[in-house]
């Protein structure tokens, strides 16, 4: 298994895109200014995006008063509305 993932992460794919001259030079300049390369500069920006939004979705810091709180607020949930029983009681498409 970790010789597939070896393997795997050995592979590269290509993306190809299409941007207007400024942001191309805005990039090419910032990358020079790195000492980066445009293919390794848009890379490494992309990627450090992709974990943020990815994180974003998963993982959230509180401190120990808002901690408290949100931990209240999952005990004790409101009473389901119209709207969610409703929702409950449809018959699910696949099931038609």
């Amino acid at each position: 298994m970790v010789a597939e993932r070896l393997s795997t992460a050995d592979t590269k794919g290509s993306i190809n895109l299409r941007i207007e001259t400024n942001t191309r030079q805005l990039i090419d300049d910032a990358a020079a200014v790195l000492g980066k390369t445009r293919t390794e500069f848009m890379v490494e920006s992309a990627r450090q995006q992709a974990i943020d939004v990815l994180l974003d979705q998963r993982l959230f810091a509180l401190d120990s008063d808002r901690y408290d709180a949100f931990v209240r607020a999952l005990d004790s949930p409101p009473a389901p509305g119209p709207k969610l029983q409703s929702l409950l009681r449809r018959v699910p498409a696949w099931k038609k």
